[in-house]
């Protein structure tokens, strides 16, 4: 469990009075993520989650704010973010970013079922016909660009080696003209919630968010939610882009590098827990979590392209 903040019953109290949700009858903390530090808080007029951003700044606190303010009125379910009394979605707890959401009901489970993919794929298509705010960043924070940093922690590795080898087949597959969009760019199983009687999905954590290829996030959620182990479920894969086609039609460009797309989401993935537990936070007894990923990674590219039609 990640909680970094301690905060007592009082000091929620003040916060609820200022973000009027009335008398607390009961809370309690949330396992998280690394960023995050989180308190469910019960009152009278329902339950929210209390959020202290332990690695935000303001101003990304605010533009997190600002997309999910952007997909409230565009009526997509997701998070919604609460105002305190002075009109503001983002306060301080000290120097750390604070914000209020609405609890979403439900359950989350590490292994998707074909239905639940299929509800998924809607979801993500239906995301991606959101017109894009302005402030977004226009790139994901998983972009290739930024695979040569391992020449910089790891020079002599054959991780390095691999790396390279696959951004070569990424800049030679894929298309810089595919359509781009509002994206998620980081669906796994932990950012899905399934409603109690299992007829809807809701994707929330909108933390990556950017503006850039639509594919790149369809890729990125095969990869985060359609594999067992070290290979993807075909079946799974292929109730998810069922899904997502009942609302987006998509453009031949996109049927033909979607393959190249989902081995670029599985190889930025695989670079980022590489780096995150051997450089920026490293961690012995994570060394090797990346190894699953980069098995899936290679998986995807040896696939007949076919199936990704």
């Amino acid at each position: 469990m990640a909680l970094y903040t301690q905060l007592d019953k009082k000091k929620l109290q003040q916060i609820s009075h200022d973000y009027q949700l009335g008398l607390i009858t009961d809370f309690e903390p949330l396992s998280g993520g690394s960023e995050n530090s989180n308190y469910l808080v019960v009152t009278e007029k329902g339950k929210f989650v209390l959020t202290v951003c332990e690695q935000k700044s303001v101003v990304e606190a605010k533009e997190l704010a600002m997309i999910l303010t952007h997909l409230d009125k565009h009526q997509f379910s997701t998070s919604k973010i609460l105002k305190n009394s002075k009109n503001h979605a983002i306060t301080c707890l000290g120097t750390k970013p604070l914000m209020v959401k609405k609890f979403l009901e439900g359950t989350v489970t590490e292994d998707l079922s074909e239905q639940h993919l299929y509800l998924l794929g809607i979801e993500l298509g239906k995301l991606h016909q959101i017109e894009t705010p302005k402030q977004i960043k226009q790139t994901t924070c998983y972009d290739r660009a930024q695979f040569t940093e391992v020449a910089l922690y790891a020079p002599t590795s054959s991780f390095n080696d691999w790396l390279k080898t696959m951004k070569l087949y990424i800049d030679e597959h894929i298309d810089e003209n595919a359509p781009k969009s509002l994206i998620h760019s980081d669906i796994f199983p932990s950012n899905v919630i399934i409603s109690k009687d299992q007829s809807r999905v809701t994707i929330m954590d909108f933390e990556e968010a950017a503006h850039y290829y639509r594919m790149f996030d369809l890729g990125m959620t095969i990869i985060g939610s359609c594999r067992d182990q070290h290979q993807i479920n075909l079946s799974k894969m292929t109730s998810l882009i069922k899904g997502y086609k009942t609302v987006v039609t998509l453009l031949e460009i996109e049927q033909r590098t979607l393959q190249a797309f989902t081995v670029y989401a599985g190889a930025a993935m695989t670079f980022w827990r590489h780096k995150n537990f051997h450089y920026t936070n490293p961690d012995p007894r994570l060394h090797n979590h990346y190894q699953e990923l980069l098995k899936v990674t290679d998986f995807v590219k040896d696939l007949s392209p076919n199936l990704f039609i």
